[in-house]
């Protein structure tokens, strides 16, 4: 029983902090200012006859 308390306190802070952190970085990656291009380019994948 002792693992899953330690466990619980490592999610309770760390993995907070982490996913928090990972959260944010996607936020920043996805409207950073030359992201608009390639998640355009990124898009019309499909529509794309070759």
């Amino acid at each position: 029983m002792e693992t899953y308390t330690a466990m619980r306190h490592f999610a309770d802070s760390w993995g907070l902090l982490a996913m928090a952190l990972f959260f944010a970085g996607v936020v920043v990656f996805t409207l950073r200012p030359g992201g608009k291009k390639s998640a355009d380019d990124a898009a019309s994948i499909p529509l794309k006859e070759d």
